[in-house]
């Protein structure tokens, strides 16, 4: 195990080594199976002191490796979660005899397809979902229901739904098809089911919803299911270098 300043929290620790974001770390010690030197762990509060054997549901956390991102081609019907209670099948048991153990930049609902980023660092994770990159979330939503550009013009300016506000969205009709319509619809927040309740506020019911895109990284012709590895230069080139100083990239 690499050596750590003294007194890291356990959460950064574990984010640090690829396991999990810190919000995913502290989920991971509530199920009770992160365990240092042999006693189940209890609080995210623990300092880790260096040689201290850390594991999670019995596998020793090992050095960290260098960061890395992969593009997942997400299908409809997996739980972005690593352990579902309702047994559903899970993202990571879809890619777990393709990669290393990896952590999800931000979740996809069950029936919502398309890109999904995929990473062996927590802190590259954390850094990926903050609003404050700006990166573009862009979908394709297809909807019953009808709505007309004067609609959604005004999701430019924001919209508030029951008490949420949400920053400007941008949306534009592609076709209508039967009873729905084809969208494409571009935000920056990714809020809880942003889209799904944007859409139902305009009176649309979302049928099929797919993830093209996620800042620079794109889902192209990727079939369902397949995973490509952003290449490192690529990598780099996006993040810029205070970024990946800190994560060690």
């Amino acid at each position: 195990m690499s050596e750590v300043r003294a007194g890291e929290r356990i959460a950064k620790f574990l984010a640090r080594a690829g396991v999990a974001s810190r919000r995913e770390a502290e989920r991971l010690i509530e199920a009770g199976i992160v365990t240092v030197d042999g006693a189940v762990l209890t609080t995210p509060g623990f300092k880790v002191l260096p040689g201290m054997d850390v594991r999670v549901d019995g596998t020793r956390v090992k050095e960290k490796a260098p960061p890395r991102l992969w593009r997942f081609h997400k299908p409809g019907g997996l739980v972005t979660t690593h352990k579902d209670p309702q047994g559903r099948p899970t993202v990571f048991e879809a890619v777990a005899d393709r990669l290393p153990r990896v952590v999800s930049v931000g979740r996809l609902d069950l029936t919502t397809e398309g890109l999904l980023l995929l990473t062996n660092d927590g802190a590259l994770a954390r850094h990926l979902e903050l609003p404050s990159t700006g990166w573009v979330r862009r979908y394709r939503v297809r909807a019953f229901g009808r709505t007309d550009e004067q609609a959604l013009d005004a999701l430019k300016a924001g919209v508030e739904i029951e008490g949420v506000r949400y920053k400007p969205i941008r949306a534009e009709i592609d076709k209508a098809q039967g009873g729905n319509v084809w969208l494409t619809v571009a935000i920056t927040e990714g809020k809880n089911r942003e889209v799904r309740k944007v859409m139902d506020h305009l009176g649309l019911k979302v049928n099929r919803l797919i993830r093209t895109g996620y800042g620079p990284f794109l889902l192209g012709a990727m079939e369902p299911g397949a995973i490509e590895e952003v290449p490192t230069k690529q990598l780099r080139e996006q993040l810029g270098r205070k970024i990946c100083e800190e994560i060690g990239l």
